[in-house]
């Protein structure tokens, strides 16, 4: 296979063609995953070390090839990982301990976001320090509690709606590909592409990027194009693999080809390309936006649901709804009693009677002692009665969650 990227002449070749002096961008192993892997191959102990790793073949630039002598940049050491994830693992820590941490985690990737909208938009260029390594502190808290992170992400601001939609769309996406027991080095690949799969709107004029109403053809053509500019603004970036940029290219493709940028079906886009469709559809439903309101995440269920299979892949859109749990944590929801609470913990075999944090009750018009009841349990008798906003009670949500969670 030979390809040409630029002025670069990419080709795949097996492993056992693979000799000194030829220069690696990436390494296929047996699973046929990619991974962004750049670097001269220098001495045998670095084939050697790839043939450990299970890899088969590599992409290498035929037009960088060198002598051995004159190699300036050698291929990093290759590891062998073992760890794969088990779905619905035991956490490693509570909820209680984890939140803290992951709230200040949280609150320093969205600066970290928005200081990274605003390089492009000043420079257009990608500052890429400090991403890697706050992306993989996402994954990091995930596989220790996916609830907290999942948590945070249900309290959102309509006017940082660009930074925050891509944050919660890494975590989300994070948390799908730990449910689906990938590898964590690909969890970590897929979450930094998921943290960066909006850049380009960064340069879409504000008046389309934000208009009330329809946009025109033209209008609609220029938001299109994001993904394009995005991928043009990440193509000089080693630390972003080819899986992930694949994933940035397709998430607005859809099953049936009626997606963008190439109206690609489901057969020519990769999982996951359809992966990022949901997470993304998902979070842009859910999350309140200047001229658009958020819809509860059982709506949101039940839109990717009607759309399966012919924008969504249903087999991942159940997976997906499996993955959050009927009702997610971090859900405002009503019980039957009047009480209002926070899902604080789902329960994998009743998912219709999760843990919930009740803090105000309706009917007396005021707050109660925060208490955290399993619904499952026979003593309660309360059930949820329905999803709710909090301004349809006029509560200060983000207090009560810090109240809750965090002081």
């Amino acid at each position: 296979m030979a390809s040409s990227n630029s002025q670069a002449i990419l080709e795949k070749i097996p492993l056992s063609n693979l000799t000194l002096g030829m220069y690696v961008t990436s390494i296929i192993d047996n699973d046929n995953i990619e991974i962004k892997s750049e670097g001269y191959v220098s001495d045998q102990e670095t084939i050697n070390q790839l043939k450990k790793a299970n890899v088969c073949y590599v992409i290498v630039d035929t037009t960088k090839q060198k002598s051995v002598e004159k190699i300036d940049r050698v291929l990093g050491e290759i590891t062998v990982t073992q760890t794969v994830p088990t779905k619905h693992s035991t956490p490693d820590v509570s909820l209680d301990q984890e939140m803290r941490k992951a709230n200040k985690l949280y609150m320093s990737a969205r600066d970290l976001q928005e200081n990274i909208l605003a390089s492009v938009k000043r420079n257009r260029t990608l500052n890429q320090e400090n991403i890697s390594q706050t992306t993989d502190s996402l994954v990091d808290s995930v596989f220790r509690n996916q609830d907290a992170l999942t948590c945070l992400t249900r309290l959102q601001s309509k006017d940082s709606y660009l930074f925050e939609h891509s944050l919660n769309v890494a975590i989300l996406m994070s948390v799908f590909a730990k449910h689906l027991a990938l590898e964590k080095r690909i969890v970590q690949e897929l979450t930094l592409g998921a943290f960066l799969h909006d850049i380009g709107k960064v340069l879409i004029p504000k008046e389309i990027l934000h208009k009330r109403g329809s946009l025109t053809i033209q209008e609609e053509k220029i938001m299109r194009s994001h993904v394009a500019l995005g991928l043009k603004l990440l193509e000089n970036s080693p630390e972003i693999s080819h899986i992930a940029m694949r994933m940035i290219q397709e998430h607005h493709e859809r099953a049936d080809g009626s997606g963008y940028p190439h109206g690609l079906n489901s057969k020519a886009t990769s999982k996951y390309g359809k992966m990022i469709a949901i997470v993304d559809s998902y979070d842009a439903m859910t999350c309140e936006r200047p001229y658009k309101s958020a819809v509860s995440p059982i709506s949101a269920f039940k839109t990717l649901v009607a759309e399966a299979p012919t924008k969504y892949d249903e087999e991942l859109v159940e997976k997906f709804i499996q993955c959050l749990g009927v009702y997610p944590v971090g859900t405002l929801v009503k019980l039957n009693s009047g009480k209002l609470g926070l899902i604080s913990q789902l329960n994998k075999s009743k998912p219709l009677r999760p843990f919930v944090k009740v803090f105000y009750n309706t009917r007396l018009n005021q707050a109660i002692s925060i208490e955290e009841i399993d619904l499952s349990k026979s003593k309660y008798k309360d059930q949820i009665d329905c999803c709710i906003k909090p301004e349809d009670f006029n509560i200060n949500l983000l207090g009560f969650f810090k109240n809750a969670f965090i002081d």
